[in-house]
């Protein structure tokens, strides 16, 4: 059970002060009834509506962006850009975040979501979800950074890092960087404690989403039911 005016103002189509002015003009129905307490409380049984119009229920919204360089993965920053100026308008008021942060010049894989539970397992560390990342950089990787990472690296500030993955690609600039963590600029501080600095990185995957290969950088899509289902185990 939920209060009327959140589960309309969680719709993104209005916000609280506006949901509050349709209901004290009556446009508002449950189940066929006019209502105009926005406190009143209803069960995802109950049929709502605004002008007629039947309001789909769905709360939680879940996006994949392929993010671009240059934007910060921020709700909003009074003097950059960010990952939510790339939304149509709609999705503004829907209280969407980033599922963690990319830097601002690293691209890739971004969830959008305003499932906060949902967040916080997936970026806890007990929970060991995988991230997955493209990496070129200065110099070649060698079995010795392999070696390295596997074996956990200690960061030039005396930090800790657990075991992760790397594998060289072609050419051996290039590379794939698995780890369950999420430390600041964890892959470029790993990278420079074995001299290769990062020139480029992407986020390939996040737990079970991959990103679509079809989506150019700085598009976006909803998930898919199955992605929804995999990422949240109940396909909400």
């Amino acid at each position: 059970m939920e209060r009327l005016d959140k589960l309309l103002s969680s719709t993104g189509r209005w916000s609280r002060k506006e949901v509050h002015a349709l209901l004290k003009a009556g446009r508002a129905t449950v189940d066929g009834i006019c209502v105009k307490d926005p406190a009143g409380k209803y069960g995802p049984e109950s049929e709502l509506c605004v002008d007629g119009q039947r309001i789909n229920r769905e709360s939680f919204v879940y996006l994949m962006l392929n993010k671009p360089s240059g934007l910060i993965s921020s709700t909003e920053d009074p003097r950059e850009e960010t990952v939510l100026d790339l939304l149509p308008a709609q999705y503004k008021k829907m209280g969407l975040f980033p599922v963690g942060r990319l830097d601002k010049d690293t691209e890739g894989l971004l969830l959008l979501t305003n499932d906060g539970p949902l967040a916080h397992h997936l970026l806890s560390p007990r929970h060991h979800i995988e991230k997955v990342y493209f990496v070129k950089v200065g110099g070649e990787l060698t079995v010795a950074d392999v070696l390295a990472f596997s074996g956990g690296i200690t960061l030039k500030d005396g930090t800790l890092c657990q075991k992760a993955g790397l594998k060289i690609l072609e050419p051996p600039d290039t590379g794939l960087v698995s780890l369950q963590e999420g430390k600041y600029h964890q892959v470029k501080r790993m990278m420079a404690t074995r001299g290769k600095p990062v020139l480029y990185l992407k986020r390939l995957k996040m737990g079970s989403v991959e990103l679509d290969p079809m989506l150019r950088t700085g598009q976006w899509r909803p998930l898919t039911e199955e992605e929804k289902m995999r990422l949240t185990g109940t396909g909400r």
